[in-house]
């Protein structure tokens, strides 16, 4: 097995685990792979272990997601005092059905920044690739049991947050974790990349309306507005822009890029941010977000605000190249 520095902290968090009944695991609003995938993976991990608990992995649904496995239905009427376990976010704001659950303790594991979640049990490593390394990490190093199914999701999720071992936030730890879970799993892990990858002929022709209608200015920072009339156009939801975020990783003439997507039915702008030099976190928190260094998010309700987060997004890659020059 890998080498867990903090062995006795998994050792807490399995107990944790063991001594409640009833757990739900919640993760952040605007779910992505590596939310849902560590979300069901140790929900399922858990029922294997113990098949006496009730463990329920709640939040909203996204359609495109359903091939990783399906979210509970959790009768909040019927949960007193259970224990939360909330994955892949750091804010309370931005937990996905909270909302009226009437839990004892939190238990966060975590790869974002530290914000104000307070939990009498928590792990957060800015330093992991993704939660479900992180969640991968507790299974493998504790008797928290594992078949192929929660192998899988574990794997996407890895793949996924790091989009496929590319980004700043892959380590050497990130290939010893996948190696010791492909070993015990034995999964056929080169044909799980099509649950990540496959997508509609539609969804290139709106990668290519994006690429298209993409500004960059001259401090190479690239941004998009996206209507709701352009999500019908091309059938696809919301969601689907900062899915595709990632595939303007490698172009020269960006520093930061920015999808924003309106969201009528929540009265609001969805925004992603991706950074390939300056630190665009301490931004984003300023707009109702956050998220790494180097990827984070928010959600505005003015369009005024959206220009103003324009503004400072393409400002810091001035800031940036000036310092660096």
């Amino acid at each position: 097995m890998i080498k867990i520095i903090n062995k006795k902290l998994l050792n807490k968090i399995y107990r944790q685990i063991k001594n409640y009944k009833t757990i739900v695991i919640l993760r952040h609003v605007g779910a992505d792979p590596d939310a849902i995938c560590s979300s069901f993976a140790l929900r399922d991990s858990i029922k294997l272990t113990f098949p006496d608990k009730n463990v329920y992995a709640g939040g909203v649904g996204v359609a495109k997601f359903k091939k990783y496995g399906n979210l509970d239905k959790i009768d909040y009427e019927k949960i007193n005092d259970c224990l939360l376990i909330v994955l892949d976010v750091p804010n309370m704001s931005r937990i996905d059905g909270i909302d009226n659950l009437k839990y004892k303790e939190i238990l966060k594991i975590d790869h974002h920044p530290k914000l104000d979640i307070s939990a009498s049990v928590e792990w957060v490593d800015e330093n992991k690739s993704s939660t479900c390394q992180m969640v991968c990490e507790l299974i493998l190093n504790t008797k928290l049991k594992l078949d192929k199914s929660i192998a899988s999701n574990l794997f996407l999720g890895i793949v996924s947050d790091s989009e496929r071992f590319s980004l700043k936030n892959t380590t050497v730890e990130t290939f010893e974790t996948v190696i010791n879970l492909l070993k015990v799993s034995n999964i056929d892990f080169t044909s799980l990349y099509e649950k990540l990858y496959s997508r509609p002929f539609t969804e290139y022709k709106f990668i290519a309306y994006i690429t298209n209608n993409l500004i960059i200015d001259k401090n190479h920072f690239g941004y998009i507005k996206i209507s709701d009339d352009v999500l019908k156009e091309y059938k696809v939801d919301v969601a689907t822009p900062s899915n595709l975020i990632n595939n303007y990783n490698f172009i020269d003439d960006l520093l930061v890029w920015c999808f924003i997507t309106e969201d009528i039915k929540n009265n609001q702008y969805k925004i992603s941010i991706r950074s390939r030099g300056p630190i665009i976190n301490e931004i984003a928190s300023r707009y109702n977000g956050g998220g790494h260094k180097y990827a984070s998010g928010a959600k505005i309700k003015e369009m005024q605000d959206v220009d103003n987060l324009i503004n400072e997004l393409s400002k810091a890659c001035l800031n940036y190249e000036n310092k660096e020059n």
